[in-house]
């Protein structure tokens, strides 16, 4: 990788983290810098993250992050992310796209990575306390399958996405990326895999996302109100990121030197 792209998977590997409330740690942002200078390669910053990760003190995450775990796991999760965006994981456009996501940022971290959850959730990732707790907020664990089937087909009727007005492009992107939402074919982590299979679905469709002026705040109040029924929180959030397609880059963080597409 280029520097520039080594830059971008850190930046991007950082605001998918901060929008999860995990930090790396000052340990594996050293190797992050060693990383971004072609010093270390990708193996020996998840070295260093998970040895930081190995003697960090637990400490809960905030409320709504990745499962409600501890924040020792922030620097592995970090160095993954790292890695998928420097080795990319096969772009099926259905359900084994997630499983590869998801077993490629938690390999090593959660036991369970890369395995679909088998009961309906109930986890209170809503301020709505009653929806938060009602299992049909999600689908349920004995369809998920069928779920995921369903939602491939209807990108493959709408050939990925590809060869939209960027206006259209937005409307139907936000129809997958809430019906994604809505699947959380994983216990935990589904966010940040969503994230990325939404990252690399745009690029390839000639679009790409720029994360840069997404907080946590806003991207939580879109989540929510998407649990309610209501996405013109998120095409709203999406229309104001959606950038022309960079050929060199798949994930976009602005302030960093990405190529044409800034």
């Amino acid at each position: 990788m280029t520097p520039a792209e080594r830059a971008s998977a850190v930046a991007f590997a950082l605001k998918n983290c901060a929008l999860e409330a995990m930090t790396p740690g000052e340990a594996t942002m050293r190797a992050a810098a060693d990383y971004r200078a072609g010093h270390i390669d990708v193996a020996a910053l998840i070295d260093v993250a998970d040895g930081q990760a190995a003697t960090a003190a637990n400490s809960k995450l905030s409320d709504g992050s990745l499962d409600d775990k501890h924040s020792d796991k922030a620097p592995g999760i970090f160095a993954r992310t790292v890695l998928l965006a420097e080795r990319p994981w096969i772009p099926s456009g259905d359900l084994d796209e997630l499983v590869a996501i998801h077993r490629g940022l938690f390999d090593g971290v959660f036991a369970d990575a890369g395995r679909l959850r088998t009961a309906d959730t109930t986890r209170a990732v809503s301020s709505d306390s009653t929806r938060a707790h009602n299992p049909e907020a999600f689908f349920p664990a004995n369809l998920i399958e069928t779920g995921a089937h369903n939602i491939a087909v209807e990108l493959a009727d709408k050939r990925n996405l590809h060869a939209l007005d960027r206006d259209v492009f937005v409307r139907e992107f936000v129809h997958i990326f809430d019906e994604l939402g809505y699947l959380h074919p994983f216990k935990g982590g589904n966010a940040m895999v969503l994230r990325m299979f939404g990252a690399r679905l745009a690029h390839d469709a000639g679009w790409d996302l720029d994360w840069a002026s997404v907080t946590r705040e806003s991207y939580k109040a879109a989540k929510q109100a998407a649990y309610r029924g209501d996405t013109g929180a998120f095409e709203r959030l999406f229309d104001a990121i959606v950038r022309p397609a960079n050929p060199t880059r798949v994930f976009l963080i602005a302030g960093f030197e990405q190529g044409p597409a800034h």
